[in-house]
């Protein structure tokens, strides 16, 4: 079964803590603080996999976490570090966090990895916050929560050149012909349910990789059939071939110029950037052809407009070779396709070390990645963390902050739904 959608839910590990001991040796009772680091939460990292061409791993399993790191110890032993989590992705996966919409990913090079969620860091040993006025620090810092996510995964097929064209036109003919691809080809509408692809080479040491497109109907670009998971698939190639079959107007009664149209209209709905790509159109099934009148009004249009059309038989070879020919010697002049701009990329590390202020019925919230791992880190039952904790704002500037926004003291500031009085 091919599947090209689909929605898991990721959860990095947690750090470890760290460990709050002091030494305890026969001749040193009282010896100074030897707690050691909780160890790093496992990673959830996302890789390519060549040999993938479908998301149906992820169908029925949809739930990933990763391994928690493992508490400090005493004498200064760290704990052990989680296991990394990879998971493998065919190229041209794009990978969203679902509450948001957010990019985090786009697969679209075959050796690229990126990192979903990132495992919580492991809390620091009481060794750490020994100092000249404090020999005996009595707290350690807790490990930090991983990142989670729920995620949506979408294929957008890797190709140079989609082939379009209304259902049961000859595509997958077409490409059987051409490619040593062996796609299902019948007599009845929608044949082709997922996506095809296959190698082209007509021209020695040039080659090119084209993507049979499921057929589009009129309605596609709203959703109607299976129209966005077919147009979907087409949004990385470079170049669209359009097959427009001539045989319709004697079974179904449809123009040519109508159906070339249609087609047109359900890819600018969809996305008005695909109608900017270079275009071939295949005149095609020339074989079965009474009447030029109607392919005539076709080339007519297509010259008007600039584009190419060749006349093709799928069955008799005619035009197909040079057809491609014309194709390879066009693609060396097009640029590859960057689907995701940087401006649309998610700037995940710029997000994460945003702090975000505001005041709401009197009180002053604080919010963000920053402010909640300090929470997190913090052993509130001892005393000596809470004072850290406090000077930690201090250093964060968060009071400065606050101060600009009119905070007098005995004002509340909330901090992930806790609230503290603030004293200056």
């Amino acid at each position: 079964m091919y599947i090209d959608k689909a929605e898991i839910y990721i959860r990095a590990g947690k750090g470890g803590a760290g460990s709050a001991s002091f030494r305890r040796e026969k001749f040193e009772p009282k010896g100074g603080p030897d707690g050691g680091d909780g160890g790093r939460g496992g990673h959830i990292i996302a890789r390519v996999d060549t040999g993938m061409h479908t998301l149906m791993d992820f169908r029925y399993k949809r739930k990933f976490l990763a391994e928690d790191g493992e508490n400090g110890q005493k004498k200064k032993c760290h704990g052990k570090g989680g296991k990394d989590i990879y998971l493998s992705f065919p190229q041209g996966t794009v990978i969203f966090e679902k509450t948001s919409g957010n990019l985090l990913a786009d697969l679209s090079e075959p050796e690229s990895e990126v990192m979903l969620a990132r495992g919580g860091r492991g809390g620091k040993g009481n060794v750490h916050f020994k100092s000249s006025i404090n020999q005996a620090p009595d707290y350690a810092q807790k490990g930090l929560e991983g990142e989670e996510f729920a995620l949506v995964l979408e294929l957008k097929s890797i190709a140079d050149v989609g082939l379009l064209g209304f259902p049961n036109v000859g595509k997958s003919s077409l490409l059987a012909k051409i490619t040593k691809a062996q796609p299902k080809i019948d007599n009845y509408p929608f044949t082709t349910l997922t996506p095809n692809l296959g190698v082209v080479e007509v021209i020695t040491g040039k080659s090119f990789i084209m993507a049979d497109i499921p057929g589009i109907i009129e309605g596609a670009s709203a959703g109607v059939g299976l129209g966005h998971d077919f147009l979907r698939h087409i949004e990385r190639t470079r170049l669209l071939i359009h097959l427009v079959d001539l045989g319709t107007q004697y079974e179904e009664n449809r123009s040519p110029l109508e159906d070339y149209l249609t087609i047109r209209q359900e890819l600018e709905d969809f996305s008005e950037e695909l109608t900017h790509r270079e275009e071939v159109v295949l005149l095609n099934k020339t074989d079965i052809l009474e009447d030029e009148s109607t392919m005539v009004e076709l080339e007519n249009y297509l010259k008007d407009k600039g584009i190419k059309s060749f006349r093709t038989s799928t069955i008799t070879g005619e035009g197909i070779t040079d057809a491609m020919k014309y194709v390879t010697t066009l693609l060396e002049s097009i640029e590859p396709i960057d689907l995701y701009s940087d401006a649309q990329a998610y700037e995940k590390e710029k997000v994460d070390r945003e702090i975000y202020y505001s005041i709401v019925d009197g009180e002053y919230c604080v919010e963000g990645k920053p402010i909640e791992g300090l929470m997190h880190a913090t052993d509130f039952q001892s005393y000596q963390s809470e004072k850290r904790f406090e000077v930690n704002l201090k250093n964060m500037g968060i009071y400065d902050k606050l101060r600009e926004m009119g905070i007098k003291e005995g004002d509340v500031v909330r901090i992930m739904g806790y609230a503290f009085e603030y004293k200056e």
